[in-house]
């Protein structure tokens, strides 16, 4: 579910489970709208809640003010408020709603949380590195030299970081614009349509990513689906707006075929089963739940299943990569070390000989 750029996850949340409390004790739309503008810390939620209002107040329904406010609010979301409406059901829909949105920040958050302490890593060793090639190499190559001489005999690794700090030193100008331009254009490219689709496709290929990305996809899927069939919203509908809020699009292609096939009278888990990136588990659930008509019940079960996985996954992800960057950063300064102390020690005892 996408709620970004001005506002948080965690304002949504609360307006939906208020808005759901307020409306299950009878108090009307428009003065419930009024109190939540009225309490609303995030000045752009304020300014959204209070327009939403006064389109509710001129007689427009709540799913359609909402509609004025993309970035607020995201078409799953829409469309279940649509149907909350419709069948008189808005009190339980926006409870949903915020279990929904909540279940997704918290994923979110775990992941950044994981990703956070490697980002670290890696962006203080690229920073070391270019610091010791800038600064410390061409000092090191100067005591070397006046040691041993311009011909004196270095180890191949100690020539490969010498020639590496010379290449970096006359070129960082070029090294940093190219770098910048190269993520600019890269950034630019995965916006695309094309490059998105690319960018997805890697990602699900990656090791250890993958897996991760693809528990995430089959959680909200599980869970946004549920929500739209609990809602009263239509299989094929609920198919079309699950698809664009997994996330993925590599998925939400799969997702197209799937409900293309499905409004020519296939069945919906056996079409899940025949996707590539599904897990079976899912297409057989679901077949359960359309032989059962508990669709709706089935799928929660199957997002609290992956949400946990999600969990797992996450925690031993973060428990591998951790070691991992620690390894490569000491490997980085060990090699560094020995490609200069080795050479000075070595030098310094033929001296002193």
């Amino acid at each position: 579910m996408s709620f970004k750029n001005k506002a948080k996850l965690k304002d949504l949340v609360v307006f939906s489970r208020e808005l759901s409390t307020m409306i299950s004790a009878g108090v009307p739309l428009p003065r419930s709208l009024e109190t939540l503008a009225d309490q609303a810390e995030n000045k752009y939620f304020k300014e959204v809640i209070s327009a939403i209002n006064h389109d509710v107040e001129s007689g427009i329904a709540l799913g359609d003010a909402m509609a004025k406010h993309p970035k607020a609010f995201s078409e799953v979301y829409i469309n279940m408020v649509r149907a909350g409406e419709a069948g008189g059901i808005l009190d339980d829909i926006m409870k949903r709603l915020a279990t929904q949105v909540e279940k997704d920040a918290t994923i979110r958050h775990k992941i950044k949380g994981a990703m956070a302490y490697p980002a670290v890593i890696l962006s203080i060793t690229i920073m070391a590195f270019f610091g010791i090639m800038l600064f410390i190499m061409p000092k090191i190559a100067s005591i070397i030299t006046d040691l041993g001489g311009a011909d004196a005999q270095l180890p191949v690794y100690t020539r490969a970081m010498l020639s590496a700090s010379n290449f970096i030193k006359g070129n960082i100008i070029f090294i940093l614009v190219g770098s910048a331009i190269a993520l600019y254009l890269f950034r630019r490219y995965i916006r695309t349509d094309k490059g998105k689709y690319w960018w997805h496709s890697v990602l699900l290929r990656a090791p250890i990513i993958g897996k991760v990305i693809t528990k995430v996809v089959v959680a909200r899927f599980a869970r946004t689906f549920s929500s739209l069939m609990g809602a009263g919203v239509s299989v094929l509908d609920s198919l079309e707006v699950t698809g664009k809020a997994v996330g993925n699009r590599v998925i939400q292609k799969e997702l197209e075929t799937v409900a293309r096939n499905v409004r020519n009278g296939q069945s919906l888990g056996k079409q899940l089963l025949a996707t590539q990136h599904f897990p079976p588990i899912v297409g057989q659930m679901m077949q359960v739940g359309e032989e059962t008509g508990k669709i709706d019940e089935i799928l929660v079960k199957v997002a609290d299943f992956y949400e946990e996985e999600v969990d797992t996954v996450i925690d031993s992800l973060a428990s591998i990569i951790e070691p991992v960057m620690i390894i490569v950063l000491g490997s980085l300064v060990g090699l560094i070390a020995a490609s200069v102390m080795g050479p000075i020690a070595g030098l310094s005892k033929q001296i002193g000989g």
